[in-house]
């Protein structure tokens, strides 16, 4: 296996060899890492495209234009309103492939309309083993996805970052607010709006990674397992109780299992056994 710093290499071949990239950019950590790289290679013919939407919270869309603004790239914003999507709103198990067919339909457009050659995603090797069903709109649109291709991992990322000088480097996983909803709980613009301001509260409380999931009326507050003695004491329960309750939350539950990527698939039949 070629070590971390040969990814590297690979990474930065494989976006030369495209010669002009639209990268799909949420302003977190991997595709912050894979813009930041595709512009170091190919300078103005590497952009970002970001989508605007309810499911996006503001602090990130500005935080992605902050950076874009810092680097000199060039930045799309485009309005990718994913609960206008036929069925989104039912929150289906292929929830994540309805909105990611709408977002590369958009970011294709963009990067026609720019004599931009391909467009580019920031999934790595790590994304391979979760139920991922954005994963087949990417393959459909013929998105590239460079870092997997130059199989570095969400560690491997950071690592890199923290070398070359991103702040991102320790910025905590995030995921757009859709997936906080229990499979087949309908997502609309005032639950998206208790979600967004349930974790902005915990974020300001400067807990490190946070995941506000809801489930009918009841928050599941999903935080690490070293910090579960901050929420409780100092007086934050109560303090993080009272918040949610005045946010619409009936009830406030801390998931003991503690935060993990994806736990909403823990509810997801296995699938079926593949016959050798």
């Amino acid at each position: 296996m070629p070590d971390i710093h040969e990814k590297y290499t690979n990474l930065k071949e494989s976006l030369a060899g495209l010669g002009s990239v639209a990268v799909a950019f949420s302003g977190g950590v991997d595709s912050t890492f894979l813009l930041k790289t595709a512009h170091d290679v190919l300078g103005d013919k590497a952009v970002a495209a970001t989508a605007r939407s309810l499911s996006f919270p503001e602090r990130e869309l500005n935080e992605a234009k902050a950076f874009c603004a810092r680097e000199n790239i060039r930045h799309f914003v485009c309005e990718s309103e994913e609960l206008e999507i036929d069925g989104f709103c039912n929150n289906p198990v292929n929830r994540c492939y309805l909105c990611k067919n709408e977002l590369f339909t958009k970011i294709w457009n963009i990067a026609r309309g720019n004599n931009i050659a391909h467009v580019a995603e920031g999934s790595n090797t790590d994304d391979n083993g979760d139920y991922r069903p954005g994963l087949q709109a990417v393959t459909e649109h013929g998105v590239k996805s460079p870092l997997r291709e130059a199989e570095l991992n969400k560690e491997e990322i950071r690592a890199l970052s923290k070398e070359t000088g991103l702040l991102t480097w320790d910025k905590q996983s995030f995921a757009c607010l859709s997936s906080r909803f229990v499979y087949g709980e309908s997502i609309t613009p005032e639950k998206l709006s208790m979600v967004d301001r349930a974790e902005q509260l915990l974020l300001d409380m400067e807990f490190t990674q946070v995941r506000v999931r809801i489930h009918g009326d009841m928050a599941r507050i999903e935080i690490p397992p070293a910090e579960f003695e901050k929420i409780t004491g100092r007086g934050h329960a109560e303090k993080i109780h009272s918040a949610l309750k005045n946010i619409g939350f009936s009830y406030v539950a801390l998931d003991l299992g503690g935060y993990r990527t994806g736990s909403m698939n823990e509810t997801l039949p296995p699938a079926p056994a593949v016959a050798p």
